[in-house]
């Protein structure tokens, strides 16, 4: 028998283990769908189980001698049904109970032929439909069950004796653990361990049987449907105001909904400077140094004295609050005028607050100068200062010792210096075009030192410097020239570049008008047959701005006045129409 029972628990591991692994390899491989709540929050309204039962009968039939006078046996008793098989249908309540319907199959093996059966005579098959009352207590993923049974069994009976119905009372309970295949919707039963009775009246000469049974059962329950959990108490906790002084009142409330009228309820609000058992509550912050503080509110109901024993009976909020330091003053700083002399002055203005209005004390700085004042207003006085910048420094504090600064800037103007003037270029006379007079002054350079002229007459107190410029040829004629003056006294040296220079000033003078002093002559190291004109104004240094010029010497070069060319005979033209003709 222990040999029977204990291969019969193997085979229920084994097919605990069967049925798990398809079970939870197919969760797998499917889309994980939402999570459904705990069992104890939110338990199913059915619960179909599934399972593999094994059923050890205790009890026998007595047989009539008349029947059997050869077999030798006066009863017949039941083997153990190691194949067995076990549906039932849940349908809970509320939580905790509900109404059972099961269904259980057990037969022994393959029907015999003969005068005898299984190990005493009998057929050993069991079918029982029972219904009736169930009981469990959902904790987390394990729940607990209780169940009590009654219907009906049908039972074969000794020597093929037809299977005879007879009433049923089954008594047990079980072990469920919660899977999270399915979406929660899939149990494993670890074990469902039943005492039953049967009892069976063969009738004629059979007699009765009275079947005392242990079934041990295993295998998935399905659930369907669920109990929503009850509403949950909700709990709002506020602090106002959220920011304070020391010493400012600070009020927290607690706000709880979704509370049923028929229980009763508790507050708890706690933290420091506050302990109250109602709704509100109000902070002494006196006492609070600066900073963060939280108060913990907290509501229970229930029956009197039971109070929050349930999940959904109790919540928790919290408040916050900030006990501030008494605020340091701010100032602001300006001065005006912004911009001032050497030696001159500028008030600076000091505007200080302090948010709970402290009394307050201002004081003066300057990074040069000096500055000196009373209350809010102070003189800064740039002399000694260098020109620039000056920072001053505007401090206030309040009679906390707190203290706050703000900054402005004086600048102080260096003296005026006026610019140091710079010859400028003006035109330039070209005289390379009369190749027979190609000193002489004609009537294209009219524009450019009509120009001059007026920039003269613009600056009276400016001066024109002409630059004579002669090619490399006339430069070695001249050259050639003063060599022979040197032998020869009385030889004659042409300076063209000097000649131009003096025959332009002498147009300047005779022409426009202008003071032989103001126009100065020179000549210079260019390569061409020109006069550059240049305007120097008072205070500007011709020789620094133009390097490379040499003076002539207006004693020994003498204008040429502007004299026509002669005209020859053939070519002369009536008296009348040559007068009406302009010089050249």
């Amino acid at each position: 028998m222990f040999s029977r029972v204990l291969k019969s628990v193997s085979r229920y591991l084994a097919l605990v283990c069967v049925v798990s692994i398809p079970l939870a390899l197919g969760a797998q491989d499917a889309a994980k769908p939402a999570a459904k709540a705990a069992a104890d929050d939110s338990p199913s309204k059915w619960d179909i189980f599934l399972g593999y039962s094994y059923l050890s009968p205790n009890g026998s039939v007595p047989i009539n001698p008349t029947i059997c006078g050869k077999c030798g046996m006066t009863s017949a008793s039941y083997d153990a049904v190691n194949v067995g098989g076990i549906v039932g249908i849940s349908r809970f309540l509320n939580h905790y109970v509900g109404i059972q319907g099961e269904l259980g199959i057990h037969e022994y093996g393959v029907q015999q032929t003969g005068n005898a059966t299984g190990s005493t005579g009998n057929d050993d098959g069991f079918t029982t439909v029972a219904g009736g009352l169930i009981l469990r207590a959902p904790s987390g993923n394990w729940t607990p069950f209780a169940h009590g049974l009654f219907g009906g069994a049908l039972v074969s009976g000794p020597f093929h004796n037809p299977n005879t119905w007879g009433p049923d009372v089954t008594v047990g309970g079980g072990l469920d653990y919660e899977t999270p295949l399915l979406n929660h919707h899939l149990a494993i039963r670890l074990v469902q361990a039943d005492y039953e009775y049967m009892h069976v009246d063969f009738g004629g000469n059979w007699n009765t049987a009275n079947i005392n049974a242990v079934r041990l059962s295993a295998g998935v329950v399905f659930h369907a449907g669920e109990f929503a959990p009850p509403t949950p108490v909700t709990l709002a906790c506020s602090a106002s105001p959220a920011t304070v002084f020391p010493g400012d009142p600070v009020t927290v409330t607690a706000t709880a909904g979704s509370l049923s009228p028929k229980l009763n309820v508790i507050y708890n609000l706690t933290g420091p400077g506050v302990t109250s058992n109602t709704t509100t509550a109000t902070v002494a912050t006196a006492a609070l140094a600066p900073g963060n503080y939280t108060v913990n509110c907290g509501v229970k109901e229930g029956k009197p004295g039971k109070e929050g024993l349930k999940p959904w009976e109790s919540a928790n909020a919290t408040a916050s609050f900030t006990v501030k330091q008494f605020e340091p003053p701010t100032i602001s700083c300006s001065a005006s005028p912004s911009t001032i002399k050497p030696g001159e002055t500028s008030t600076v203005t000091a505007s200080g607050v302090s948010p709970q209005n402290r009394p307050l004390t201002y004081s003066f700085t300057a990074s040069s100068g000096s500055i000196s004042g009373s209350g809010a207003t102070a003189t800064f006085n740039s002399a000694g200062a260098p020109t620039g910048v000056a920072g001053v420094t505007c401090n206030v504090s309040d009679d906390k010792g707190q203290t706050a600064t703000a900054n402005t800037t004086v600048t102080i103007t260096a003296p005026y210096v006026a610019p140091i003037p710079h010859t400028q270029a003006l035109c330039t006379i070209s005289f390379s075009k009369d190749a027979k007079r190609p000193t002489r002054v004609d009537n294209e350079a009219k524009a450019c030192l009509d120009e001059v002229a007026l920039d003269l007459q613009k600056q009276s107190d400016a001066k024109v410097v002409v630059v004579g410029e002669a090619n490399a040829k006339e430069v070695a004629k001249t050259a050639k020239e003063e060599k022979a003056a040197l032998k020869h006294k009385h030889a004659k040296v042409d300076d063209l570049a000097a000649e131009r220079a003096v025959n332009t000033k002498d147009y300047l003078v005779t022409e426009k008008g202008i003071d032989a002093s103001r126009v100065s002559v020179a000549t210079g190291t260019a390569d061409g047959q020109s006069v550059e004109d240049y305007l120097v104004p008072a205070g500007a240094d011709f020789a620094t701005d133009v390097a490379g010029t040499k003076p002539v010497s207006e004693t020994t070069v003498k204008p040429v006045a502007r004299k026509p060319l002669p005209v020859k005979a053939a070519h002369k033209k009536p008296a009348a129409k040559k007068a009406a003709e302009p010089a050249k």
